[in-house]
Order: C-alpha cells, then structure tokens, then sequence
C-alpha cells in the first residue's frame, strides 16, 4: 500500500510499506575458527619420554663412535705410511664418499638392514652411522698418523717390534689427541643425525631425541615453542659436557693434524 501524504510547507511525500519477512536470513554467520592442534613429546602416546630418547641417541652416538675409531685407526694408519695403489684408491673412496647425499644411500641400506633383519633396531642403526663416520674418521686420523715423526716407528723396528706393536706402543699413545677429536666429531655426528633414524626406526619406543623432538610440530606446522625450545637446549647439553671435558685433547689433536710432514 502507497499513497501521497502531504505536510505543512512540503512536497507530497511518497512511502512505502514492505511485509516483514519472518524467514531466515540471507547472511550466513562465518565459520568458526578452528584451533590448530598441538602435539606435545610428553603428552603423546605414540612418542617415548625425552629421557628414554635421549638414551637410545646415547647408546647410537657412543657406540657408532667407538666402532669407527677401532676400525678407522689402524686403516689410516696403513693409508699413511704405505704408498701403493690400494692406500691411493682408499684416499680416492675418502674423498668420493663424501659426495654422496643421504637420499642416494638410504634405498641400498634399507634393503641391506632388511635382509639382515636389523630394520628398526637400535644395532642396525648403529652400523649405518659406522659406515657413514668411518670415512670422515679415515680422513682425519690419515693426517694424524703423518705427523707423527717416522724415526720413533724405525727406532721401534730396531728394537724388534713388529708393526702390531709399534701401532700399539708407539704410534697410538702419540694418535691420543686426534683419537679423542676424531671420536668426538664422530659422536656429535651421530647425536646430531635425523634423516637415517627417522627412516630406520619405526617403533616409538626406539626411536633417538631428534626424532622425537618433531613431536613437539603438530600437524598443521604449528610448533609449541616453549617445551620443543626447552627440550632442543636439553639435546645440547650432553655434547657441550663432552667437549668440557676433553677440550684440551681437541685442541692438541687439531693442532697435531694441521702440519703434515
């Protein structure tokens, strides 16, 4: 219904009268936000405790270290001195080796660690950090052994040891400084590794620190930034303690390999 109405002093004036619609209205309310979720190390059940991580990391590190300084000593010990084409072709597989990037290695391991039954355990990993620090280890301890002067190992051989002995009794006491450096650079290598460990391991209850410490990112890629901060400067501390205590070895090791004669 329209009509004119008229006012003292004014135009007609012309209004209109709409029904009100009872209806719903056209606008919809926006969707809520949602949170993102957030994971948490300590309150998920599928991811061990820190501690417990932090062990199977300690376990890895220390053992693949040893294995690789037993192994890598009496190696660069022959690399160094003996000048055949054998020690030449181990100098160029130090080299080559170092090449190679994780993506290329991991496919061959897997399929060696699975026949081998050694797929998500502690030792099977151990192996891979072996096989991976042994030629770092190799190039380091190479340049040790030549810096020890060949008159002592030749003073050894007149006295009649053989060349067990003279590595044993001579050369080694002298390699203890870029022994400890060499196994140190070893061990953090290994503390430090994510990539072998988090394709090896399966079992949560296996599985090393830096693994566990991406349980603190959800699912979204939202971190939680206080407990994964705290936990990260937890990680740190068991390398800054090792290199506390034999920081003066490092520095005699690094300073023994740096002259080669």
């Amino acid at each position: 219904m329209a009509g004119p109405v008229t006012a003292a002093g004014r135009g007609p004036i012309r209004c209109r009268w709409r029904p009100r619609r009872d209806g719903p209205s056209d606008a919809r309310p926006a969707p809520a936000r949602r949170a993102a979720p957030r994971a948490t190390a300590r309150g998920s059940s599928s991811s061990p405790p820190l501690l417990h991580a932090a062990f199977n990391s300690l376990i890895a590190a220390a053992s693949a270290a040893a294995i690789a300084v037993v192994l890598a000593t009496p190696m660069a010990y022959v690399m160094a001195r003996q000048r055949t084409l054998l020690a030449r072709a181990a100098s160029g597989w130090v080299v080559v080796s170092q090449a190679f990037p994780f993506v290329l290695v991991i496919i061959p391991l897997f399929l060696v660690l699975k026949n081998l039954r050694l797929i998500d355990s502690v030792p099977g990993l151990v192996m891979v950090y072996v096989v991976w620090a042994l030629p770092f280890a190799l190039w380091m301890l190479v340049g040790y052994v030549r810096a020890v002067p060949a008159e002592l190992e030749e003073a050894a051989a007149l006295d009649g040891a053989g060349r067990l002995r003279t590595l044993v009794s001579v050369t080694a006491p002298l390699l203890a400084p870029g022994i400890v450096a060499t196994g140190l650079f070893a061990f953090v290598t290994a503390w430090n590794e994510f990539f072998f460990a988090l394709v090896l391991l399966k079992s949560p209850e296996k599985q090393t620190l830096p693994v566990v410490l991406t349980h603190f990112i959800g699912t979204e890629g939202v971190a939680d930034l206080g407990p994964l901060a705290a936990a990260a400067f937890l990680a740190t501390l068991p390398s800054l303690a090792v290199f506390a205590l034999v920081q003066r070895r490092i520095t005699g090791g690094m300073l023994a390999g740096a002259v080669k004669s």
